[in-house]
Order: C-alpha cells, then sequence, then structure tokens
C-alpha cells in the first residue's frame, strides 16, 4: 500500500488524497510526503494511524521516507512519529498544546474515553457550553466504534482548535469492519454508499431491523453529528470500504433545513475508491455558529421522529407477495 501526505488536504478537497491511496499490494505500507510543506486535517493523521496499526497487527513492513516538509514539527508534536517508532533527528522543544491540537490517541475502552475527554476539556481553553457538542461527537463516535467497529486497536482519534475562527476539526478513525459489514445482518446493501447512506438516516441501525432501533441503540448518533456540522455551515465526511459521503458547507444565503434523508442534503458522494478496512469519520464545527445544544437537541429529535415515522410509511407501502 502506498498513501502520500499532500501539500493539502482537509474535508473539501479530501477526495484526492484518498483516490491517491495505493491499496494493489497490501504486503508492505510506503507514506511519502510533500517536499515543502503540509496541511492536513487532522483526520488524515488518524489515517496514517490507522494504517499503521492495521500493517503491525499483521506483521507487515512499513517504509516511511524521511519528511523534509517544513511542517515536520506538527506531525511530531502530534505523536505520529513515535507511532511510527521513528528516531526523528529534530530537535523540537515540547510546550503546551492549549487551543491548538489534541494529540493522536488510542481509545479502546469506555474509561479510556472518559478520561480522554476529562483530560481534553482545559487543553481547549473553551466555555463550558461550548464544549457539549465536542463531547457528543466524540461520545458517540467512539462508542460506535466500540460497538459496531469489532475492531481491537479501538478508535483512533486526533483534533485541532482553531481559536481565532473559534473552529474545531476532529478526526475518528478504525481498522474494524466497515459499515457495510455492520449494516449487512439487518441492511443487507448493494454498495458502500447505499450503506453509508442507512447509517446516516435516523432510525435506522444495523442492529435490528426495527425502525427506531433499540433501547440502547436509536440509530441517531452519525445524523446528530451530520447535523450539527449542517448547523455550523461546515463540512462532514464519512469513509467506509470504497464508499464516501461528503456532507457539503451550506451557503450562507440559504436558511438552514435539517434533512432525515441523507441522500436530499446538500452533499457528494463516491463510491468506488480504494478500500478502507474499517470507518473514517471527519467532522468541523464552528462553535460561533452553533445553537445552543440544548435547542439544537430539540430541533434535532423532532426532525428524527418525522424522520422515523416516514422510514415507518415507506416500509409498509412496501407491496407484499404471498
Amino acid at each position: 500500500m502506498k498513501i502520500h501526505l499532500p501539500n493539502s488536504a482537509w474535508i473539501g478537497n479530501i477526495d484526492r488524497f484518498i483516490s491517491s491511496f495505493d491499496t494493489s499490494d497490501e504486503s508492505i505500507l510506503e507514506i511519502t510526503s510533500h517536499k515543502k510543506w503540509i496541511s492536513v486535517h487532522p483526520v488524515v493523521s488518524c489515517m496514517i494511524a490507522g494504517l499503521v496499526l492495521f500493517m503491525k497487527k499483521q506483521g507487515k513492513k512499513i517504509s516511511f521516507k524521511k519528511m523534509e516538509a517544513r511542517s515536520k514539527h506538527y506531525f511530531k508534536r502530534i505523536g505520529l512519529f513515535d507511532l511510527l517508532d521513528l528516531d526523528s533527528e529534530m530537535k523540537i522543544t515540547s510546550h503546551e498544546s492549549a487551543g491548538r491540537f489534541i494529540q493522536i490517541t488510542r481509545i479502546t475502552n469506555s474509561k479510556e474515553l472518559d478520561d480522554f475527554i476529562k483530560e481534553i476539556i482545559p487543553l481547549l481553553h473553551m466555555e463550558p457550553d461550548k464544549f457539549e457538542p465536542i463531547r457528543y461527537i466524540l461520545e458517540e463516535l467512539v462508542r460506535n466504534v466500540f460497538e459496531h467497529a469489532y475492531s481491537e486497536e479501538g478508535a483512533i482519534v486526533c483534533a485541532q482548535y482553531y481559536q481565532q475562527s473559534k473552529t474545531i476539526r476532529i478526526g475518528v478513525v478504525d481498522i474494524g469492519i466497515g459499515i457495510r459489514e455492520s449494516m449487512s445482518g439487518a441492511y443487507p446493501t448493494k454498495d458502500d454508499v447505499e450503506a453509508i447512506s442507512l447509517a446516516l438516516t435516523p432510525g435506522i441501525t444495523g442492529t435490528t431491523r426495527k425502525i427506531g432501533g433499540t433501547e440502547a441503540n436509536a440509530g441517531a448518533g452519525l445524523f446528530f453529528i451530520k447535523s450539527l456540522a449542517k448547523i455550523s455551515r461546515d463540512f462532514f465526511m464519512l469513509y467506509s470500504g470504497k464508499g464516501m459521503y461528503k456532507l457539503l458547507k451550506n451557503p450562507k444565503h440559504k436558511p438552514l433545513k435539517l434533512i432525515a434523508n441523507p441522500l436530499e442534503d446538500h452533499f457528494s458522494s463516491k463510491d468506488k475508491l480504494p478500500f478502507w478496512h474499517g470507518t473514517v469519520v471527519a467532522i468541523d464545527l464552528c462553535l460561533e455558529r452553533t445553537l445552543d445544544f440544548d435547542a439544537f437537541l430539540d430541533l434535532i429529535n423532532k426532525v428524527y421522529r418525522k424522520g422515523r415515522k416516514d422510514q415507518t410509511k415507506k416500509r409498509y407501502k412496501r407491496p407484499k407477495f404471498i
């Protein structure tokens, strides 16, 4: 496999980065980078980390060519070089990362998740009410890994906070069974994009065919997170297997409307991408443009109930042949 850290890879232009990922030979992982400057979303670092763990688990070779880019210090500080077991020649002075980034972190159980969330609160220098959406995103995405991914390596998390714009960018990655396989017991699908769209639909969960899910899993988490990005007029991306769904920025001149059906939203998708063993999720969130979290939950619940009702009607409208 070959993966290249490009000059730029954010959610808006991440298609090119993912399309360049070469999965033709899984006997070795070759990591290269742009020579001058690298500016990437935290999810890209999580993906590199996931690939490294995937290859280490199988005892395969990993080749990382020397990084010459001026931004290599960032990758050292976020812990990527430590994960790669590289003895960096760079002499980098460690300093407090408050207000900037959260290092690449593996979370394998609920206690580690709770401890992680407690630790990052002071790092981000935020008012408590501004942290609630972030807490929700992290708890939901990481618990999705625990409940659906069947990944021994757990969830790989990384984030960066931009204090001037009040924007946080979050990446959560796993190298588990992927969304299509997770959904297959209750909802067999023709491809990964269809499976991803079902996973984003409120009231649908791979744990049961029952609309609205179960008491433990209502099939609403990813829909809630996508809606947070939409309210913030920011990006959201979900990539698994060969499929990717990307929520595009809602134009500022258009009124916001939450939509239960992800295929009726302002989005793009691809279905023939290089195969990813597991799931990749990325979200950007401008906290200045996010509603009061309680008000947001009230709004979401209304859309969720309507979406669940629509799904129920759709199911019972299907013809039954005896």
